[in-house]
């Protein structure tokens, strides 16, 4: 009987190892598994109840890119027992149970998140550090509700001494002060301009009375502040070339001399008609040279700006 039990097995001397193939499976291929339902579910198509502890031919698979602590997470896929629908739920090894995840919802489950929570706050109870924490955090908040509290009563005692309407009123007045005191100072700055253009006038009209007369401005309104400002450069060039000319005007000679300087020459050039005795002394006789000069100069002169 011993010998059918034998384990060791028969190598021929020309066994190489390396020589045999090896299988390159997926890493997320499937596994064909025999297993029982962790927990008691309810087909979501059909509605059929299966109780915790039901046999089933799963097909198991590693989820990707999920992990706990380096342990990988398993995912299950069953089928319904009415309906043949497929229900998949995964291993939680955090909690050490399983999770729903398709097909299927999960029963009795708020009864364990409840017993889970108070596992926790009790946990969280016993816990000095954490209870060190909550104590400060409460402390906190206390102050905070504190200061809010005497902030909103000292704002509460300034605002009952205060009047409002009071306040407003003084508001509204120096407003309109502050407008009349810019209103008139506008007024005083236009009355000032348009005082230094008369003057400016009257300096121009008492310089210009040779010159022709200034012809009047078509429209007979108020004058224009800024149209002073503009015109103030040439109305200067103006009143210069004025008074320069007033300066030049005493040394030029009337045009009437010109008139009685020609009728002169002319008497003195046409002798009477009965006397021509006289005529020749008068041809005889030397010629001022001043008169002489000045008739000349009278003669040549053919435009009427020529002074002599």
């Amino acid at each position: 009987m011993s010998e059918r039990k034998i384990i060791n097995k028969y190598y021929p001397p020309d066994f190489d190892p390396s020589k045999i193939p090896k299988l390159k499976l997926p890493k997320n291929r499937q596994y064909m598994v025999r297993m029982m339902a962790p927990f008691t579910m309810r087909c979501k198509t059909c509605g059929e109840y299966i109780y915790k502890g039901k046999k089933f031919n799963a097909r198991k698979e590693i989820v990707k890119k999920e992990a706990y602590l380096d342990l990988p997470v398993f995912r299950f896929y069953i089928k319904c027992t009415r309906c043949l629908a497929e229900i998949t739920f995964k291993t939680d090894p955090g909690s050490t149970n399983y999770t729903m995840e398709h097909g299927a919802t999960r029963n009795l489950h708020a009864e364990k998140l409840l017993e889970e929570e108070e596992k926790r706050v009790q946990k969280e109870l016993h816990n000095p550090m954490k209870v060190l924490e909550n104590r400060t955090k409460d402390r906190k908040l206390e102050m905070e509700v504190l200061e809010n509290l005497r902030e909103l009563k000292n704002l509460n005692q300034r605002q009952a001494h205060v009047d409002f309407e009071a306040m407003l009123l003084q508001h509204r007045l120096s407003q309109e002060q502050q407008r009349r005191q810019e209103e008139e100072e506008d007024e005083r700055e236009i009355a000032a301009l348009l005082e230094e253009a008369r003057h400016r006038r009257l300096l121009e009209d008492s310089d210009s009375e040779d010159e022709a007369p200034p012809s009047r401005p078509s429209s007979a309104g108020k004058l224009n502040p800024t149209a002073i400002l503009v015109e103030s450069p040439k109305a200067k060039r103006k009143a210069e070339a004025v008074r320069s000319r007033a300066q030049l005007a005493g040394l030029v000679v009337p045009k009437k001399v010109k008139g009685e300087a020609n009728r002169g020459s002319e008497q003195l050039q046409m002798p009477a008609v009965g006397a021509p005795e006289s005529r020749k002394t008068a041809n005889l006789a030397p010629q001022t040279p001043g008169t002489s000069s000045l008739s000349q100069l009278c003669a040549y002169g053919d435009s009427e700006d020529s002074d002599c």
